[in-house]
């Protein structure tokens, strides 16, 4: 039995290794998506703007589905950051073509309107799945 405790044991290095890159990855996608959005999503998020807060961890959970995709399949902890940061320009991108797909995006979310909060946040996750589907080479 100490031997199997052992042996799990072994593998704490490379958790530790992959959990520091995908918290710094994290944190690196959060400020990146909040410096090119044009709204204030922490200051609309203090506010209490529910529309904000939506779409924003919509984002969030958008990049994290891919990220986990990348942690289980890459083959190194290079190899993971590299598709971390293909996920963040994923999700970038994704927050532009919503803007386009529903106009004045930012400013329906800055004004706290639910449903913008909502498409944005569904554009995000479903994006994500994808791309995480996309990463399972």
């Amino acid at each position: 039995m100490l031997d199997t405790a052992l042996s799990s044991l072994a593998g704490l290095p490379a958790f530790l290794a992959y959990f520091a890159l995908a918290v710094v990855s994290v944190l690196v996608f959060v400020r990146l998506y909040s410096w090119v959005t044009p709204h204030d999503e922490f200051g609309l998020i203090r506010a209490n703007n529910p529309a904000a807060a939506l779409a924003f961890v919509g984002a969030l959970i958008g990049f994290a589905i891919p990220l986990a995709s990348a942690i289980t399949h890459s083959l190194s902890l290079l190899d993971c950051a590299i598709w971390g940061l293909v996920a963040t320009v994923v999700q970038v991108l994704t927050f532009y073509i919503s803007q386009l797909a529903l106009k004045q995006l930012p400013q329906r979310i800055t004004q706290g309107d639910l449903a913008a909060g909502i498409f944005s946040a569904g554009c995000s996750i479903s994006v994500g799945m994808l791309n995480a589907a996309c990463m399972s080479y």
